[in-house]
């Protein structure tokens, strides 16, 4: 039905706000699922015509009753709270509770390069979601983002002293997406998902190198942003060591032309935009 809605799940964070605003500014019903629904941040959803309901990515059963009657589902899974196990487990609970419901579209929103082997525990994990919604029976699309321009934010305070921090060569580019395009994206399939159902779809919206990033991030604050290329050694957390020389080596490889061309309808926003509007007015902010 057309005004079945659409749940987007852990809908007050990064991805599911962004999805959230998409849709609602595309005339969409949307059911939020969140984990409190009296935070602010849900309230401010309810009080923009949101249905919000309490769920939780790793709770079948509040998934399996948030999905109840949607016309589609955004989902996402994390392993940055409980580890990668705890990733799939989410991802679990997620397609059986989407099998429960007879939920007639997921998107899955993975991570590009988790179907190359790469070795990077996060992308694996993934790649073991991908696989299990692959086989399953609910009718799917995943995307696959590269690195959000957003994770920038993580080194704020030194970007505004000067300093982009970044584990690359100056001159190697780096894949990114935009939140606001993946969001894009995902609305576009969550509202007429037949053209791309079965499909996986990486994205990204541009793909400066670190001293490209720097030049855009001094003309969006006023003053010298240089990057310091990190030395891989220095990374301490294995995943996120894996991850960046996974970067320095083969990389993301989404052909950018190809992508933007076959979906002009898209913003795809180029990072010196990105950098103007998120720090030309001084320190951004984020949600998580």
């Amino acid at each position: 039905m057309v005004d079945d809605p659409i749940v987007v799940l852990a809908a007050t964070g990064g991805q599911g706000r962004a999805v959230t605003d998409a849709l609602l500014a595309r005339g969409a019903r949307v059911r939020a699922v969140v984990r409190d629904p009296a935070r602010p941040a849900a309230q401010e959803l309810a009080e923009q015509g949101v249905e919000v309901v309490a769920g939780s990515l790793d709770d079948r059963e509040s998934l399996a009753t948030a999905m109840r009657g949607a016309t589609a589902v955004f989902a996402f899974t994390t392993p940055f709270e409980a580890g990668v196990e705890a990733e799939v487990e989410q991802g679990r609970a997620i397609l059986s509770a989407a099998t429960g419901a007879r939920v007639p579209h997921l998107v899955l929103s993975s991570v590009a390069g988790a179907d190359q082997h790469t070795g990077v525990p996060h992308f694996d994990s993934k790649a073991r979601i991908e696989a299990e919604l692959t086989s399953g029976d609910v009718p799917y699309t995943i995307l696959g983002p590269t690195y959000f321009y957003d994770n920038v934010l993580g080194g704020a305070d030194r970007v505004l002293a000067g300093t982009l921090d970044l584990p690359l060569p100056p001159d190697r580019p780096l894949q990114q997406v935009a939140r606001q395009d993946l969001a894009a994206f995902a609305a576009k399939i969550l509202l007429d998902p037949t053209p791309h159902t079965g499909d996986r779809i990486e994205l990204a919206s541009d793909a400066p190198t670190p001293t490209q990033m720097a030049t855009a991030l001094t003309e969006a604050l006023g003053h010298e942003v240089r990057h310091t290329q990190a030395p891989l050694a220095a990374i301490d957390n294995p995943d996120m060591h894996a991850m960046w020389t996974f970067l320095n080596t083969t990389g993301y490889q989404v052909d950018i032309p190809t992508l933007h061309t076959a979906h002009p309808d898209i913003p795809w926003t180029p990072f010196a935009t990105w950098a103007r509007h998120t720090w030309g007015s001084g320190r951004p902010g984020t949600r998580p």
